[in-house]
């Protein structure tokens, strides 16, 4: 199949990316299971952008939010692209009003939240399910789009570069081998224009606040294919996951308490009511995630409790009920009312800061290979993701990469001679008889790299975790190339990768900075304000 955009994941990125480029030419998106299991969707919270003059909270500006993202990302921001992004933040909303996304108003407008490390409420948001509320009006729009086409279900495998084909000009992206996963077949898609936009990591850990689809795969495929990883050390772990003792697995810890919440006045104590977060920080529940991540860790290992508490009991009666519906509803099938009793809560993987990296248009190392969206590392995030700026990130990106290609490589321009593309190989084509061992890799990553590469690391750690990662990825590549190639086995051959650059990244920075916290080195070091960039080769 050819198309002359080919999109990988449809989440906010993609879908914005896809809507837009359908005036441009055909295009052809994929999602590997459905449209609706996407990070963008999970998002409780919101979407941060300074909103123009009377729109806006008094003494809110672009100047102010730059100034917020670099201070959540300890010295490692690159101050142009936030700038360039958070300056785009009005054209974000108008771009998804104008596809239906409905954000919650009052009498003076657009209702505004503040979150953990924002010094102003500039947080669009509907209810306490933002993320669904956009994604569902860009899936409508989507598949209302003429030449857009659609495909769920369909796991991109591999891409397909000139490189890989031993063609020995500039290394350029020609498409991707796509399983479709009702049929088992394995199909060649062709574009020179492919648009990574799979989100990230998050079940590379055991407990995570990410869907299931969230395995790393367009950060691997891209290693894979030779393109530039950076700043992968930095997993953003978030505060607030409800904790449930009755539960005995990972559902445990995997329902997120929206950042909102504590931005509208909950706050985080001990088993005694301490607000143990103003220990660390004077912002308390409201400093950056990094910071209140730490303290709740700190607090759990120093008590030996198995969580701290998130108060919004002493809010008015019905005020976190109106303002929270779909945490208040779900917490009441725990059996918790929060307008009554504080809720438990653990620290949970939630965001990749880093990523493959891209200029401010998307731009990868590879030419026609553009990243969007958080699998991406374009320098806005730096050490520490600010609260809200992702999705921001992701409809931003996703229109200057196409305004890129359109510039730079549009459709209708002659296409280099493209080399003969085979038919995808494998080796044994027999059906996995030992699928058994391979969901115990996959629990045995997961446990991996929460016990050793977590909030707090140490040398020692995370040596343990690189060498038990290759015997992993020797074990890995013998499934993957002995069996019949199913979707389980592509995943955890992506998240042993991934899992392998997350390590490899933290071992390089010998310093504490935002994210990254090792008790072998605590302190900042300016040696190391730049960012850790890996390449395969």
């Amino acid at each position: 199949m050819t198309s002359d955009f080919l999109v990988i994941g449809g989440g906010i990125a993609g879908l914005s990316f896809a809507i837009r480029a359908a005036r441009h030419g055909s295009v052809t998106l994929l999602c590997k299971g459905r449209l609706l299991d996407s990070n963008t969707a999970w998002a409780q919270g919101g979407i941060a952008s300074v909103l123009p003059e009377g729109m806006r909270d008094p003494g809110d500006s672009v100047d102010v939010h730059v100034a917020d993202t670099l201070d959540a990302g300890a010295g490692l921001c690159h101050e142009d692209v936030v700038r360039t992004i958070a300056g785009e933040g009005a054209a974000t909303i108008d771009d998804l009003i104008s596809h239906g996304t409905d954000f919650d108003r009052d009498a003076d407008g657009f209702d505004l939240r503040q979150e953990g490390g924002h010094s102003k409420r500039r947080i669009l948001h509907s209810l306490d399910t933002t993320g669904r509320e956009i994604a569902t009006s860009l899936i409508e729009t989507a598949r209302a789009t003429p030449g857009l086409k659609i495909l769920e279900d369909h796991f991109a495998i591999d891409l397909i570069t000139t490189g890989k084909l031993g063609v020995v000009t500039e290394d350029r992206v020609l498409g991707a081998y796509v399983l479709e996963r009702a049929t088992g077949e394995v199909h060649v898609f062709h574009s020179d224009r492919v648009i990574l936009a799979t989100g990230g990591c998050g079940k590379v850990y055991l407990y995570t606040t990410n869907p299931d689809s969230s395995t790393g795969d367009g950060v691997a495929m891209a290693w894979r294919a030779g393109a530039s990883v950076a700043n992968m050390e930095f997993i953003q772990f978030h505060p607030t996951c409800f904790y449930n003792p009755a539960a005995t697995g990972p559902e445990a810890r995997s329902f997120l308490v929206s950042e909102a919440v504590r931005g509208e006045g909950a706050v985080l104590i001990n088993d005694k009511g301490h607000e143990f977060v103003k220990d660390a920080d004077p912002r308390g529940s409201l400093a950056p995630r990094d910071i209140v991540a730490r303290a709740i860790d700190r607090e759990i290992k120093r008590t030996g409790k198995p969580c701290v508490y998130l108060d919004a009991t002493h809010k008015p009666a019905g005020f976190f009920r109106e303002h929270f519906p779909f945490i208040h509803e779900k917490l009441l099938t725990f059996g918790l009312d929060a307008e009554k009793q504080p809720i438990p809560v653990v620290p949970a993987a939630h965001y990749q800061c880093g990523g493959v990296v891209t200029d401010i248009d998307g731009k990868t190392t590879i030419r026609g290979l553009y990243a969007i969206g958080e699998v991406a590392c374009t320098g806005l995030h730096g050490a520490n993701r600010l609260a809200s700026n992702s999705l921001l990130e992701g409809n931003v990106l996703a229109r200057r990469a196409l305004d890129h290609l359109v510039r730079h490589h549009p459709p209708a321009k002659p296409a280099p001679a493209t080399p003969n593309i085979p038919e995808w190989s494998h080796g044994d084509t027999a059906p996995p008889d030992e699928l058994v061992v391979i969901y115990h890799n996959w629990d045995e990553l997961r446990r991996l790299m929460w016990d050793y590469v977590s909030i707090v690391r140490t040398d020692k750690r995370l040596r343990r975790a690189g060498t038990r990662l290759r015997n992993l990825r020797k074990e890995v590549r013998e499934f993957y190339w002995g069996h019949r190639v199913n979707a389980d086995i592509l995943e955890l051959r992506n998240l042993v990768a991934v899992a392998s650059l997350v390590v490899d990244c933290a071992i390089r920075r010998r310093e504490s900075r935002g994210l990254h916290h090792t008790l072998d080195y605590p302190q900042l070091d300016e040696r190391f304000e730049k960012d850790t960039i890996l390449r395969r080769f």
